[in-house]
């Protein structure tokens, strides 16, 4: 069984980011989707945390149809269309108080760049010009884009475009499951107000008059893997902005539209945030879409000033935001959201059950269907495997051969560490869930035979 990946062979056009070579896709329905040779795989990470209500909806596809026969492309500056306004007021009455207006983009990475640059433009428009930097948390992932990749902790991903960015401000990430053992006199509240109060420390040594905003994702992403902060945390981070006068930006592009057992995730900490990023679970793989939510506080300062500098061609599309409403849609119909949080236990049930069975398995995190697990050499200490290993893409190739595809990246700033998120669509059954952890516990047994014995893995007392 080989678990690298293997060169291109055949005479494709196309490439994306390695020269991983998968089949080809043929179907899909729900939580499963098949190749051409007629193999099944359940789809255990929503493609990348995207395809919330699940694979080939009729009813969303009846929608897009009943859209593409009135039309596919109506240009924002020569009409308004339906679909647009009509989601537009979906998400505001969805989201937290003091967000009402909506810019659409066509993703996640569209989605952050424009908060940044609505926030920027308003200091501009409200006479602070000198507040242009923006405080991320390391590690983290806010997108692709130059500007997105800035604010972006994951350091295979930046590095090479260092020379060509304005380094922004990183505080570390709220990793308190890292501190085992070296803070455990330290509650849960004490150790998040303690990280929280990092970012006070940095707008000080920064100079408060040149910091615009502070961003993060209330829930891991990728570069963090489903990291919950203690609730201490995600309140005093607010305050802190607040008492600054800095803009408070939440990137819910993953953990937003139920991902996380809520329509956004703010809503499990009660923030209001000044501004959110939204895409992946907005239109659920049918089509392309994402949206800024911010504030007419500083919208209109904006347009008042000469307008909103930015914008993309496909902005409001009427079909994407037709399959947005769809997706909305079936997301009340199906009460997919409390589907969600109860299917979440389930699913961090079986995998700390797990935790108890394999001691490279060092935590098990996460909320909702955002779920991941990290592989650590030793459970006390937290130290990564080795990374020349390349943990992290063993195992998603030993579960992709077994049916299961789940999604991995490099936990420790990109270079080292290996966390996988387990996040099947909204829709997943109980019975679901089951094959899902049959399936991971028998890559797992099989993952541990190709381990080296040198490596002599310490498991902690569970």
């Amino acid at each position: 069984m080989s678990h690298q990946a293997k060169p291109a062979t055949n005479s494709s056009a196309l490439f994306y980011q390695s020269e991983l070579q998968r089949p080809l896709f043929s179907h899909s329905e729900g939580v499963y989707l098949w190749d051409i040779n007629g193999k099944r795989y359940i789809d255990g990470s929503s493609g990348a945390m995207v395809s919330n209500i699940g694979h080939s909806n009729p009813r969303v596809l009846a929608a897009m149809a009943a859209q593409m026969d009135k039309g596919t492309f109506a240009y924002r500056l020569h009409f308004e269309n339906e679909p647009a306004e009509k989601l537009a007021q979906e998400l505001v009455a969805r989201s937290p108080a003091g967000l009402d207006k909506v810019f659409f983009v066509s993703g996640g990475s569209e989605a952050v760049e424009s908060c940044l640059k609505l926030g920027r433009q308003w200091a501009l428009a409200t006479g602070q010009p000198d507040r242009h930097k923006v405080i991320s948390c390391f590690p983290s992932y806010h997108g692709c884009t130059l500007g997105a990749l800035s604010i972006t902790g994951y350091t295979p991903l930046s590095e090479p475009f260092d020379a060509m960015m304005q380094a922004m401000p990183k505080i570390p990430a709220p990793r308190c499951y890292l501190e085992r053992g070296i803070y455990s006199e330290e509650n849960d509240d004490a150790l998040g107000l303690r990280y929280a109060e990092n970012l006070r420390k940095e707008i000080l040594k920064q100079g408060a008059e040149s910091v615009l905003a502070f961003i993060y994702e209330p829930v891991g992403g990728a570069s963090t893997g489903a990291l919950v902060a203690p609730s201490t945390f995600h309140r005093r981070i607010q305050e802190i902005c607040r008492e600054f006068g800095i803009l408070f930006i939440l990137d819910e592009v993953m953990t937003g539209v139920g991902r996380t057992g809520k329509f956004l995730a703010a809503e499990h900490w009660q923030l209001e945030p000044d501004m959110i990023a939204l895409s992946k679970g907005l239109a659920a793989g049918y089509s392309p879409l994402g949206a800024m939510l911010a504030s007419h506080r500083l919208v209109d300062p904006v347009l008042a000033n000469g307008g909103f500098m930015h914008g993309f061609t496909s902005a409001g599309n009427p079909l994407s935001c037709a399959a947005g409403l769809a997706v909305l849609n079936e997301l009340d119909s199906l009460d997919l959201v409390r589907n969600c949080e109860q299917r979440g236990i389930e699913l961090k049930m079986g995998l700390e059950k797990l935790m108890t069975q394999y001691p490279f398995i060092g935590d098990v995190r996460g909320k909702g269907l955002l779920q991941a697990f990290e592989l650590v050499a030793d459970c006390e200490t937290m130290a990564p495997l080795p990374a020349a290993l390349n943990a992290h893409s063993i195992l998603v190739d030993i579960a992709y051969e077994n049916g299961l595809i789940i999604y991995s990246r490099r936990t420790r700033g990109g270079v080292e560490g290996d966390h996988f998120l387990v996040c099947p669509p909204l829709s997943v059954s109980s019975q679901q869930i089951g094959d899902i952890l049959q399936l991971l516990e028998t890559s797992l047994e099989q993952f541990a035979d190709v381990l080296p014995s040198s490596l002599n893995i310490s498991g902690a007392s569970r």
